[in-house]
């Protein structure tokens, strides 16, 4: 059985943040206009949004949209929300905080989708996830890893994590000052909720920059 529908960040979602040291700079990054209509990064981001599509069909949903209607007698999957404090990975230059003119480079994400399969009492879960980098004065390296954490939670007075799974992407910078990226996840599994619970289960993403950071080693007996 296949769920239906695709779901943006909810209105609980933390604002993205502004770049205040470089928003006058690349006010044209979002559009093309600072680019050009045949420039590297107006194909770049034609080709996410390509990608998408093919994967999602058209029920993927900017911020602000309203989620697309299920069909009746549809399963629905879990609504998407962006983690509050988690909506941005900003980094700065080493051994500076990421703000001003030590900014290197800031992630956000502008665009989430997902789809659902019922296989033998477990939910199998595809998330769709588009950001973009913008560069900042300190400057970014040649390409940057991106992190992103996808938790499966059970809201109520104690909310209950599920499941878990980190994603990871890297991203071509090269000179560009704006870069769009995507990230499609796979084999998000958990056990299918009852229909009684069901609706209070969500869909939390974000950034976890602690995901980049290599495992302690184990102590050895002395």
């Amino acid at each position: 059985m296949r769920y239906n529908g695709l779901m943006q960040t909810s209105g609980r979602a933390a604002p993205l943040l502004v770049l205040a040291a470089v928003g006058l700079t690349l006010a044209g990054c979002g559009g093309g206009s600072m680019f050009g209509a045949g420039s590297t990064i107006g194909n770049a981001t034609s080709a996410v949004g390509d990608r998408f599509s093919q994967l999602f069909g058209s029920n993927s949903q900017s911020p602000g949209e309203a989620a697309p209607a299920a069909q009746d007698g549809d399963l629905t999957c879990p609504s998407v929300s962006i983690r509050p404090g988690a909506s941005t990975y900003a980094v700065g230059a080493p051994g500076k905080q990421a703000s001003g003119n030590d900014l290197r480079y800031q992630a956000t994400i502008t665009r989430t989708a997902r789809d659902c399969n019922l296989n033998a009492g477990q939910i199998v879960v595809r998330i769709g996830i588009q950001g973009r980098i913008i560069v900042g004065p300190a400057g970014a390296p040649a390409s940057v890893d991106v992190p992103l954490r996808v938790a499966v939670v059970q809201e109520g007075v104690t909310p209950k994590t599920i499941a878990t799974k980190v994603f990871q992407t890297t991203v071509q910078i090269g000179g560009e000052t704006s870069v769009p990226f995507s990230l499609v996840g796979e084999d998000l599994v958990y056990p299918a909720p009852s229909a009684a619970v069901g609706d209070t289960y969500v869909f939390y993403i974000g950034f976890d920059p602690q995901a980049l950071k290599p495992e302690p080693r184990a102590k050895g007996r002395r």
